[in-house]
């Protein structure tokens, strides 16, 4: 028989009342086995197991739409403030494929440390974009979250020669090869005994995918009843680049193509045709994103390093565009994530009106979940999963208590994480992680960025080292002498 858990007495409670977010005062929360039975208050029976609340904001799990868990940690301390002139200081075409695991342990060490990152920041359901690697669906499954695996696939990988143009090498049989190994993998996924895995089609990039593969991939997602997702509108080279082959923008020829939809999230979607930096005509990107209704995977920290934000987040809400938002970079926090969505939105839209913490918050909650084709996350309800964090209210980041989440979100952050459940599983307990060895997974990325540092020059188009390509923020000197 499953055991019942109630938490009683919550001072603060996140409910979903049907179509919104509403606080509930001094209620209880009982969940049996992965499953919500009861949010009110004065729960009558008794439960095997009795908790108590009363000095905690409890908030619905969040969601993480966008994340490359087996391989951003590795960066940390190296990519915070590289330029790339040649590209608009995007960092996707000199640095990632540089600065990358060598092998299988370095991708575990980066996967292992995320996954930490996000549980202790509140993250119970994420979407992995990440090629696969041996042993990715076991960690997923032993980390406690709720995982969608993305398999990425593409025909071509993009190279550069000398720091400023972009060549292309196509190999579309390479590609189709790689997308029936996204969809073996995405099947084992789904039966995987844990019953928390499930997964999202994923051609990597709108200009390494071909037509045909978009097409195909897409259809697979929708014959199989699974989101779909690519990357889209990221770089001023890449919009440059769409344009010249096929005299469009990435969003109108991914329209064409007849792949947006509602099952489809598109990362990241910035360079659209009315960011001030293309100083483009059409005007169409926006209303084609509302009208097909896809949704956006924003991911503000790991562009405004760059320099580069969305125009803006209110701005696509005002259009009807629907946002979701992805930690996609170093660190895993998606509360962090949300702040600095609201600062770079007000920012770059010169209002602070431009966006509300609420609406950042239901894009962490219900927009994520939806565009998963989710009703039962995301969310705290009777008959949803039992998914969801709580809050201390003690700490001094906390306090004074009036406004509970939004102090979370723009003061508070994870230091006020302090227990996590995922399917009615605790996997945060007194803001130490459970499931996953953290110090251990600490341990081996210094390894694996230590491996990794010593190939630079091999991987780099020109040679540079490590501490050239990402100098080091002091000089070391041998004596103060």
């Amino acid at each position: 028989m499953t055991e019942r858990t109630a938490l009683r007495n919550i001072a603060w409670l996140v409910v979903w009342d049907g179509s919104r977010h509403v606080y509930l005062r001094d209620a209880d929360l009982v969940f049996e086995g992965c499953e919500i039975v009861f949010i009110g208050e004065d729960y009558a029976d008794r439960a095997e197991r009795e908790l108590n609340g009363e000095d905690l904001l409890v908030i619905p799990g969040l969601v993480d739409i966008h994340s490359h868990l087996s391989s951003e940690a590795i960066r940390k301390g190296i990519t915070d403030e590289t330029v790339s002139p040649g590209f608009w200081h995007s960092s996707l075409y000199e640095h990632l494929p540089v600065f990358d695991p060598l092998d299988d342990a370095g991708r575990m060490a980066c996967l292992n440390v995320s996954m930490s990152e996000l549980l202790l920041s509140g993250v119970t359901t994420v979407a992995d974009l990440s090629p696969p690697f041996e042993g990715w669906l076991e960690a997923l499954a032993e980390s406690g979250m709720r995982a969608v695996i993305a398999p990425l696939f593409r025909d071509a990988r993009w190279y550069t020669r000398n720091g400023h143009s972009l060549e292309y090498d196509w190999d579309e049989a390479a590609g189709r090869k790689a997308f029936r190994r996204a969809q073996r993998m995405i099947e084992q996924a789904i039966s995987h005994p844990c019953g928390r895995i499930s997964g999202m089609v994923s051609p990597s990039q709108v200009d390494t995918c071909g037509e045909e593969l978009l097409r195909d991939s897409h259809a697979f997602a929708k014959e199989s009843n699974l989101p779909w997702t690519i990357h889209a509108a990221q770089s001023v080279t890449e919009f440059l680049e769409m344009q010249r082959r096929h005299g469009t923008t990435p969003i109108q020829w991914l329209d064409d193509l007849g792949v947006l939809d509602e099952r489809s999230t598109i990362a990241h979607c910035i360079f659209l045709d009315h960011h001030p930096w293309l100083h483009w005509t059409s005007q169409r990107d926006l209303g084609l994103l509302a009208e097909t209704e896809a949704t956006i995977a924003h991911c503000p920290t790991v562009f405004s390093r760059r320099g580069i934000a969305l125009n803006t987040f209110g701005t696509y809400l005002d259009h009807g565009v629907r946002l979701a938002v992805g930690t996609d970079t170093y660190p895993h926090n998606m509360l962090d994530e949300v702040r600095t969505a609201a600062i770079t939105a007000r920012i770059a839209g010169q209002n602070v009106e431009d966006v509300t913490y609420l609406e950042l918050f239901n894009a962490v909650t219900i927009a994520g979940a939806n565009a998963l084709g989710r009703d039962d996350i995301g969310r705290l309800a009777v008959g949803c999963k039992a998914d969801f964090v709580c809050i201390d209210l003690n700490p001094p980041a906390m306090r004074p208590v009036r406004e509970p989440l939004r102090t979370l979100l723009v003061v508070a952050a994870d230091r006020a994480v302090r227990d996590v459940y995922v399917d009615g599983e605790q996997v945060v307990r007194d803001g130490t992680i459970q499931s996953v060895d953290h110090a251990s997974a600490l341990e081996h990325l210094q390894a694996a960025q230590e491996q990794m540092l010593g190939h630079v020059s091999e991987r780099d188009w020109a040679g540079r080292t490590a501490d050239v390509l990402a100098p080091m923020m002091l000089e070391t000197v041998n004596s103060l002498d």
